[in-house]
């Protein structure tokens, strides 16, 4: 009689199990990426440079996942003669910036289920945070160009600063599932613009009455990443896996 009872018990186990097939995701996980950018300061014209970042990641539920993202790069712009800046001044920016952001997938928001188109766009999302950047440049401050002021004028501003930055985050993370059809990883391809607080990213910061310096700066990154998703397993009030995606 125990034996019945023990089978018994092994099946509903076992379909219970199934009908959480699909529902369940994992909390955590980590990443890695890298992105093509380039800045927006008082240098017009701006070199086209790459990132590489790695994050960890805590899913709220599986379309608002939450990230610490640790960032290295370079920043450069302008030139020493007059077709790259006018004043022939250049800098390069090899930085270092922490984020935290969270984004939202309309997968938090619409009923996809028995609906392929809407299963297609789930994974779209649009997020932001707070981060900070540590700028360390390399700058040329004197006017090198004599038709446009000679040498005298030594441009002002920190090779070395920290400021504070807000990213605009859009996107789509493509899940992949194991087989238990839990997204166990992501591919992540996004548009990230960071409004960053101070005149750090070109060490520049020169003054309104002498050069058009009246915009915030800013650098936009074009993001792929791919993520690993492990630990305590979480189940969703809707169906994370449904028509094969």
């Amino acid at each position: 009689m125990k034996r019945y009872i023990l089978l018994i018990a092994l099946v509903i186990s076992t379909v219970a199990a199934n009908a959480q097939a699909g529902y369940n995701y994992y909390q955590f996980g980590v990443g890695f990426g890298a992105s093509y950018e380039r800045g927006y300061t008082n240098i017009p014209k701006q070199s086209q440079n790459f990132t590489g970042q790695i994050f960890g990641t805590y899913n709220f539920n599986p379309y608002i996942p939450m990230e610490l993202e640790l960032q290295r790069g370079n920043l450069s712009g302008g030139g020493l003669t007059v077709d790259k800046d006018r004043y022939g001044r250049q800098f390069t920016n090899n930085f270092l910036a922490l984020y935290m952001h969270a984004d939202v997938q309309l997968g938090a928001f619409i009923d996809y289920e028995n609906d392929w188109f809407l299963n297609a766009v789930k994974g779209f999302y649009a997020g932001t945070g707070i981060g900070i950047v540590s700028n360390n440049n390399k700058v040329q401050r004197t006017n090198v160009i004599l038709a446009n002021g000679g040498t005298d004028y030594v441009f002002p501003g920190k090779d070395k600063s920290i400021n504070f930055s807000i990213p605009l985050r859009v996107g789509y993370e493509f899940k992949i599932y194991d087989s238990y059809a839990e997204p166990g990883w992501a591919i992540d391809v996004g548009y990230v613009h960071n409004i960053v607080f101070g005149e750090g990213l070109d060490g520049y910061d020169d003054p309104t009455s002498k050069f058009k310096n009246n915009a915030t700066n800013q650098y936009r990154q074009f993001t792929i990443g791919f993520k690993y998703f492990f630990g305590t397993t979480v189940s969703y009030n809707k169906l994370v896996r449904t028509y094969g995606f």
